[in-house]
């Protein structure tokens, strides 16, 4: 499927390595031997878009997943997604959008990765303390070096990528092609102003956490964590919690117990129906997990399915940014 209105074509479902890479950095993370088997069974099933970030185990994950692919795919027959933003040192300048930052990091993720070029290289949020035109024009010289082939972006407000976008039409730079939002049955508060504004912009749609970090596969229940992670991640426990998140979870399972399949497939195949999402971002530390993800790709949900799965569903603050 194409990527927004740009010409990349990438599978359905991107497999998201946050797993996978060290341990030390979280407990729930695989170690690169127990991550690989993932790699392999993903290409298997035709996955070619991997998506990892310089943060994950603090560049573990970038070097898992580049000895893998190195390994098991030609690097041609796959999409190879990274981000820059987050603190990756002490240094003043190792975090945020600078133009020292993003060469600095895109040259470590290269290296990382093994490979002569990134194919989406993502901002992973945006930099308030640094002029837009300064981002856009260092990740528009990346671009014309070679080092990366298409840019994107993550969680922000509407308005903030909209500047973005405006800054590159107004000085002929490159523009972001995708957006990687929070995006999911438990949160839809993107479905305001970002989904529309991808769809009209021509952004292709590729939500993180579309399983709510393991919550909609029912992880966790009525505050019992069910997993390590459920147990460990504090993020996730601080986004989903209320009672309407709990009545969505509730619906998911009814849903799923009627069509015979399970939670996870069912919040996966909704977010599949979406207009505009390309590809949702799936993690999986069981293989299951993974081929749950590309179950999904073919259940088709009716109308009347669609609308029990959202009706539960209540207004939220702004999560995921």
């Amino acid at each position: 499927m194409r990527l927004g209105q740009s010409g990349l074509k990438v599978s359905r479902i991107s497999l998201g390595t946050m797993t996978y890479g060290d341990p030390a950095w979280r407990d729930w993370v695989l170690p690169e031997a127990q991550s690989l088997p993932f790699i392999v069974r993903a290409l298997e099933l035709g996955i070619n878009f991997f998506d990892t970030a310089d943060v994950y185990s603090l560049g573990r994950s970038e070097e898992v997943l580049g000895r893998a692919l190195t390994q098991h795919a030609r690097r041609d027959q796959v999409i190879i997604a990274t981000k820059v933003f987050s603190r990756m040192g002490p240094g003043v300048n190792e975090a945020g959008l600078s133009r020292k930052h993003i060469m600095d990091a895109a040259q470590a993720s290269l290296k990382r990765l093994g490979t002569d070029y990134i194919d989406l290289y993502q901002i992973h949020r945006f930099d308030p303390e640094t002029p837009i035109l300064e981002t856009m024009t260092a990740l528009h010289d990346l671009v014309r070096m070679g080092a990366v082939r298409y840019i994107g972006a993550s969680s922000m407000l509407a308005y903030q990528f909209a500047k973005m976008q405006h800054v590159a039409d107004l000085h002929g730079l490159t523009r972001f092609v995708s957006m990687q939002n929070h995006y999911n049955l438990v949160y839809r508060e993107e479905e305001r102003e970002m989904l529309p504004l991808c769809r009209e912009d021509g952004v292709g749609v590729i939500p993180w956490s579309p399983l709510a970090r393991g919550f909609l596969a029912g992880n966790r229940q009525a505050g019992e964590a069910k997993t390590t992670r459920a147990r460990s991640d504090k993020f996730s426990e601080s986004m989903y919690r209320t009672d309407d998140d709990y009545a969505v979870q509730q619906r998911v399972a009814e849903v799923a117990a009627r069509l015979e399949i399970t939670p996870a497939q069912v919040a996966t195949a909704w977010l599949l129906h979406q207009p505009g999402v390309t590809a949702p971002i799936v993690g999986a530390s069981k293989m299951p997990h993974l081929e749950d993800a590309v179950a999904a790709l073919g259940i088709k949900l009716t109308p009347a399915d669609l609308q029990a799965l959202e009706e539960p569903y209540r207004p939220h603050p702004v999560l995921g940014i």
